[in-house]
């Protein structure tokens, strides 16, 4: 059974930073592309950053690039997000989340995903 469980959200001021991390079992990183999406009230699901199971190679969406960095552990079952020069439009729920293909998972096809962690940024 595929687990995935974030944690590291919180309440940080506009142009601090957080860490996010996922934790997963019943799969490796191997066998699927893993990454974030965000939700915000009222507001899309966004595929914000991934990982590719092909070739490692990673996606940024342009709300997050240059800010944002998505790394993994080695044994590849801890995911994480660190977030740097946050912004109130950054606050949503993050979620950790597993697809068949990064195309999959930036079109917001996502197999599995966890309870989420709230991030939220203050003015």
């Amino acid at each position: 059974e595929v687990q995935l469980v974030e944690s590291g959200g919180g309440l940080v001021q506009a142009g601090g930073s957080l860490r996010l991390s996922c934790a997963a079992s019943g799969f490796t990183f191997d066998d699927y592309a893993i990454g974030w999406f965000r939700q915000a009230p009222g507001k899309e699901r966004e595929a914000i950053s991934c990982i590719s199971s092909s070739d490692g190679s990673t996606y940024y969406a342009d709300s997050v690039k240059g800010r944002f960095t998505i790394s993994s552990d080695n044994a590849k079952i801890t995911l994480y997000l660190q977030m740097n020069s946050l912004k109130p439009e950054d606050t949503a729920g993050y979620y950790c989340a597993a697809a068949d293909s990064d195309y999959a998972f930036k079109h917001g096809a996502f197999g599995s995903w966890g309870q989420g962690t709230q991030v939220t940024v203050s003015s």
